[in-house]
Order: C-alpha cells, then structure tokens, then sequence
C-alpha cells in the first residue's frame, strides 16, 4: 500500500531507506526547533515557549503535505535568514511583530499568486542548464560552511573575517563523526550520515559535554501568544511594499535554488530536464509561508538540509512525511531532541557539500559566457551568506555578459524578467532611501 502510493520501486527505492533518509533529514535540521524561535524572540518580544511549538507545527505541516501532495524528499519550514531578516525589521522599531507577519502573510500570497499563475515555474525552466549546476555547486559550498562554522573550524575574524578555530574537545568529537560518516559511504553502508550523528552524540555523553535532560516529555504547548495575531491591514497601511517585495523575493529565489539543487539530486527531472511536479512544489511552498504567518512565524521555505536526506537515498514524498513526524514528535520531545548539539550534526552538512560538488563537472569552464556567470552565483552564495544574493549576481551576470557579447536574442523572455527582479532586489535599500528622500522635499 505505502510502496504503491509513492512509487517506491518505480524511484528505485524501499521503505528503510525512505525512514532512514526522512530521520537524516530530520536530525540535520532539528536545530530549527530551537534555532528559529531563540532568532525571534530575542529580537521582538514574542513568547519562546509558543515559538518553539510554532516552529514544530509548521514544518510538519509543509514537509508532511510536501510528502502527500507532491510526493518529493523536501522539507519546509522557517527560513533561517529569513527569520533574522523579520527580527531585523521589528528590531529597526519601523514596525511590531503582528505587523511584521501580517508582511509575510502578504509575501506569501503574492508568492502563492506567482506559482498558481505558472510565472515561477517559467522562471525556474529558464534557468540555463549550467546555471542549474552551479546553483546546486554554490548551494553545497554554503552548506559545507555552516557546517564548517557549526563545528568550530571556521570563526569568526576581525581582520580577516574568518579564521580557523581551536581544536577543543566538541571540535574533535565532530570530527569523530565525520570520520565515521566518511568511512560508512566508502564501505556503501545506507544511513552513514545518521549513524555518524548518533556517535558523535552519544560521545559527547560519555565526555559530558552534553547532559541527559531533566525531563523527557515537554510540557508546554500553548501557541495562543503568537497564533493569529498577524496584523495585515497595519502592514497595507504602512507602505512597506518594497519590504514586502523583498521578502517575496527573498523566499522565491531561496527555495527555487534549493528545489532545482535537490531535486535534481533526487533524479526528479524528466528527459527534458525539467523539474517533475513542480507546480505541486511551488504551491505548496507558497501556502506553507501564508500558512505560517498565520500560526505565528516568520517566512517558510524549502530547506537546504534536505539534500542530507536526500544523499541517504531519499527518493520519494515518504522521506518527507518521515521528517515531518519527527518534527510532530519532537512537540512531546523538544528536551531529547535539544541535546543533539550543533557539532553532532555539522559533519553531516559538510558531507552535503562534497556530495553536491559533483555538479561541478556539468559546466563547461572553457566557454567564458557559461563559466563566469557560474562562478558569480558559486562564489556569491557562499560568500554572501544568501542564496538570493548569489542567484541575483549571477542571473544579472549571466543577461550582461550575452548583451555585450551580440547574443541577446538568446536570452529567454523569463529571464529578462528574472535579471529585472534581480536588480530591483539588489537596489532595494537605495529604492527606500529614494522614496523617503522624495517625499522629504
């Protein structure tokens, strides 16, 4: 019955590997349980406790209907960049946090209208093959350094920005599972990413650098504090278009990078290379940020940590309803899942990233037209701390560089569109900053 509805065989996959994948993906991003709700509430005021119960409630929600709906190994919920983006904006004192969702809610179903209207997945099929590949190439070196800068490799410099960090007892127990992870794939073993979680946790325990929580089952599930208290018509009133256009754009492109790297991981393209169901993707993705408004949190996404579960051999939409359980599970369970620390999982993340590398070979660096623009959005993603930011160098490179070369003909109508959007998201600030010098005179 399962191996039917998701068409197990026919992906060239079995229910193990599905429930492996799924808790992978599961584990690799738990931190957002915590992560997500400490970002907001920091910054605006809203309840933590409600948060953390938000935050769960959501991502299983999107990921689950993800599964159901589309049948694909992706997992959403609040955006991380996203969240701080929304904590900036209510911390800047423009706005309070109702009017901040209200925002989101409005981005989203600008974004819903967008993917219903056939206009997203237009510009998603226009991205040139090459550029696909570097976005997955740019999408793992990102990963490769969160996970870098989670484990404590990489810190942070005031002179040179970044740095390497101390070898310290965490650092190592990390890399205790990255050497366990590395030697599970070499010897072909399913489930190395998880497997290597799980050791470094449970050394970490026999170091006492974590400690068995006081309690096993949460006790507080109120969400009233932040659900339905979004205040739309303060955002409409407020003349935060331009905000409100960036943070469309700002989940557009991040998901839309993060779809075509995974999807493509997932072998879910047709001859054509094109994106199967991705209609279905794009909706949901776009219902999961209005959805979400409503329940309290800031901008849903699809998220990059699905191509750990992905990687495991994650093939079909029960990957995701195996993550989005956990999510549901870790409601009763929030104090087990907090003692998997950051490093435990931060391996796991750099092994994406070397896995993702091999997109690398698809573009073809002698072709000055197809190598620079590659390398902008690689390079960009990466270095920007934003897969929007890298994908809107990139895309504008990619216009500029066949206008002065005489091939503009060659550019597609959407991404004409796709480069506008870009430098009106790139000039945002300097738009603002024109606005209200306007209506000073």
């Amino acid at each position: 019955m399962v191996g039917q509805f998701f068409r197990l065989r026919a992906k060239g996959t079995n229910t193990k590997t599905e429930v492996v994948a799924g808790v992978t993906t599961f584990l690799t991003m738990a931190y957002i349980i915590l992560v997500n709700p400490n970002i907001l509430s920091d910054s605006t005021g809203m309840d933590k406790e409600a948060l953390i119960a938000v935050t769960c409630i959501v991502t299983a929600g999107a990921t689950i209907m993800t599964g159901l709906l589309a049948n694909a190994p992706i997992a959403m919920a609040p955006g991380m960049g996203l969240n701080s983006f929304f904590a900036v904006l209510v911390a800047s004192g423009k706005m309070d946090w109702q009017t901040a969702l209200g925002m989101v809610f409005l981005s989203g179903v600008l974004f819903l209208i967008l993917s219903l209207s056939g206009l997203r997945k237009g510009i998603i099929e226009a991205i040139p093959t090459s550029l696909v590949s570097a976005i997955a190439v740019g999408i793992g070196l990102f990963i490769t350094f969160i996970g870098l800068k989670n484990l404590g490799i990489v810190v942070q410099d005031k002179i040179t920005f970044v740095s390497a960090g101390a070898m310290t007892g965490t650092v190592l127990i990390g890399l205790f599972g990255l050497l366990v992870m590395i030697y599970l794939e070499i010897k072909k073993v399913r489930g190395a990413l998880l497997v290597g979680i799980v050791a470094s946790t449970v050394l970490a325990l026999i170091c006492r650098k974590i400690e068995l929580p006081e309690q096993v089952i949460s006790s507080h599930l109120d969400i009233s504090a932040v659900a339905f208290k979004l205040d739309v018509l303060g955002a409409l009133r407020g003349g935060f278009f331009g905000t409100i256009f960036t943070l469309t754009f700002m989940d557009m492109f991040d998901s839309v990078g993060t779809m075509v790297a995974c999807c493509h991981q997932a072998k879910m393209v047709d001859k054509n290379n094109r994106i199967k169901g991705l209609d279905r993707l794009l909706s949901i993705d776009a219902a999961a940020t209005v959805a979400g408004a409503l329940m309290g949190t800031s901008t849903t996404t699809a998220y990059v940590e699905s191509a750990a579960g992905i990687e495991q051999g994650g093939r079909t939409g029960l990957t995701s309803i195996v993550t989005g359980l956990g999510f549901l599970l870790a409601l009763l369970f929030v104090p087990v899942v907090g003692i998997v620390p950051g490093y435990a999982t931060a391996p796991a993340l750099i092994m994406v990233g070397l896995f993702m590398m091999k997109e690398i070979k698809k573009i073809d660096f002698t072709d000055m037209e197809e190598a620079f623009p590659a390398f902008v959005i690689i390079v960009m993603i990466a270095l920007s701390y934003s897969i929007s930011t890298g994908l809107a160098f990139g895309f504008i490179s990619f216009v500029l560089i066949k206008v002065v070369s005489g091939k503009a003909g060659q550019v597609k109508a959407a991404m004409w569109c796709i480069a506008g959007l870009s430098v009106l998201f790139l000039a945002m600030d300097q738009v603002a900053n024109l606005i209200g010098y306007l209506r000073g005179l």
